[in-house]
């Protein structure tokens, strides 16, 4: 009976196998990954640089309307409103990220 379970090894290769192929699928699930995490990042950049370059500027003119029958001044009006969109400092991938210039350390 001995004899007959340390020359049993149909169970250790079944296991050697499934070691490297999970290896495998693991060591390729990760690089995967990485490369989806860098497509999302790639088109969420991409995303931001259209947003960027919306123009939001807008202008538009007051009116009024005078009182009827004599009556002097304004029965309504509205004002005027206008904006102008400047470009913002990071538009178009121009910074990635602001950092301070760096200071020495005070002595203790």
């Amino acid at each position: 009976m001995l004899r007959t379970l340390l020359n049993d090894e149909a169970g250790f290769i079944v296991s050697a196998e499934l070691v490297l192929v999970a290896t495998i699928l693991v060591i390729g699930l990760i690089v995967g990954l990485s490369e989806i995490q860098h497509a999302v990042v790639s088109e969420l950049n991409d995303v931001a640089d259209a947003i960027g370059q919306l123009n939001q500027s807008y202008c538009f003119t007051g009116f009024s309307k005078a009182k009827q029958f004599g009556q002097g001044g304004d029965a309504a009006y509205t004002r005027g409103s206008i904006f102008n969109d400047v470009r913002d400092e990071c538009d178009d991938n121009q910074c990635d990220i602001d950092c301070d210039a760096p200071i020495v350390e005070a002595p203790k």
